[in-house]
């Protein structure tokens, strides 16, 4: 079974659980609050926004904190949604303990864990877009900051698909998907709060290295290629870990 079949299931099991959709709309309900306090705050003060100097746009405040709002709701969720993926197959004991051979349920660790990412890469599209959507029809009422609205999506893109690497990862190491989801939460919580509880140069050395941290330059406007590098570089090192973690698993067996 290769890499895209995989995701195609995964896929299918995302679509046809509860449990996803019910997830799937409680965040999408709980942005779009977000968004419309946001936006009734923004006009509340736009009159004194508008006498300062150098007044930040609609686009900078309310678009800028709904990306924030998002990052800490898939901080929480995506755990949640990786938490089955690798552990139930190794639950289901569907890895064969010694290379693959044809008829093999999956070809290769390496197949299992991309067409997992894949998969779940796929579903949080359909999770990113509404979101999407709600800073855009600002555009509705006046004219927005294209530029930085795009800078924001592919951030919010790029910080999702590094949480689902790391989730596969967690999900790779135990049969328990609670356990899974509680240590994918808490390495991204302690990368993101590093900061705030160890010294200042331990915790800003090791707050360089949270996907939230090269995600708030970019919902600022700030595109690097250091920021997209650290995005792809993130997400290769944890799938090719998980499919470590597999080739281990199987050669104990």
């Amino acid at each position: 079974m290769n890499a895209l079949v995989i995701a195609k299931r995964e896929l299918r099991l995302l679509f046809f659980s509860p449990l996803a959709w019910l997830m799937l709309g409680v965040v999408e309900a709980l942005l779009a609050g977000l968004f419309l306090s946001h936006l009734n705050l923004f006009l509340q003060h736009q009159a004194e926004l508008a006498a300062l100097e150098e007044s930040p746009g609609a686009t900078e405040i309310i678009a800028g904190q709904v990306f924030r709002d998002a990052a800490m709701v898939l901080m929480l969720v995506v755990p949640l949604f990786t938490a089955h993926s690798v552990s139930s197959e190794l639950r289901a004991e569907t890895l064969p303990p010694l290379p693959a051979p044809l008829e093999s349920p999956v070809e290769s660790p390496g197949a299992l864990v991309l067409g997992k990412f894949l998969g779940l890469a796929l579903f949080a599209t359909l999770l990113i877009l509404p979101i999407l959507l709600m800073p855009l029809s600002l555009q509705m009422g006046g004219v927005i900051d294209l530029g930085l609205l795009a800078a924001g999506g592919v951030g919010l893109f790029l910080l999702t698909f590094s949480f689902i690497a790391l989730g596969v990862f967690a999900s790779a190491l135990t049969r328990i998907p609670a356990l899974a989801a509680l240590a994918s939460f808490s390495v991204l919580l302690f990368l993101s709060a590093s900061d705030w509880v160890l010294p200042d140069q331990v915790g800003g050395m090791i707050m360089y290295l949270s996907p939230v941290s090269h995600y708030d330059a970019l919902i600022r406007g700030v595109f690097t290629l250091a920021d997209v590098a650290y995005y792809v570089l993130f997400t290769i090192t944890f799938l090719v870990l998980a499919m470590w973690r597999l080739d281990v698993y199987r050669l104990r067996c």
